[in-house]
């Protein structure tokens, strides 16, 4: 059981956001390049947070280490996380940047939208510090539309 649900944006739709609201957790999340006005109101494009000894930044467009976006790359060093999450690529990876030191993830794609083939979502723990327990959850594979 989760304690807490993070989204890195491309929620597709309000309803998607209710349903997860609906297991009772924390939601932290951001917009992505796909979400409207009413998704955009409600979570920022950079969420900065710290948990359990980390120092966490979530942001939907963000590549990964040595081919990060440019504002993410102009950003890192003012930020300064040691858990970097982000999407926008629906492909799931996670990998350890020795340049920033730290931890980049993007959890894949668990919904139809995209070019992904096999939709994907991560477990993982975070305690003191440690970044331990990680799943990947098999969602199957992406319906066409």
């Amino acid at each position: 059981m989760a304690d807490e649900i993070w989204h890195a944006g491309d929620w597709g739709s309000i309803e998607v956001v209710q349903w997860l609201q609906s297991f009772g957790k924390i939601l932290r999340g951001v917009y992505g390049n796909i979400d409207g006005t009413e998704i955009r109101i409600q979570f920022p494009e950079d969420n900065h947070f710290h948990l359990e000894g980390f120092k966490i930044w979530m942001t939907h467009i963000g590549g990964y280490p040595g081919k990060y976006a440019s504002r993410v790359r102009d950003l890192m060093p003012q930020h300064n996380p040691n858990l970097f999450i982000c999407g926008h690529s629906h492909i799931l990876k996670v990998q350890e940047d020795k340049k920033y030191n730290l931890w980049s993830i993007n959890p894949g794609a668990c919904g139809r939208e995209g070019f992904h083939v096999v939709k994907t979502a991560l477990k993982f723990t975070l305690d003191d510090a440690k970044l331990q327990h990680f799943e990947i959850i098999d969602l199957g594979k992406r319906a066409k539309i």
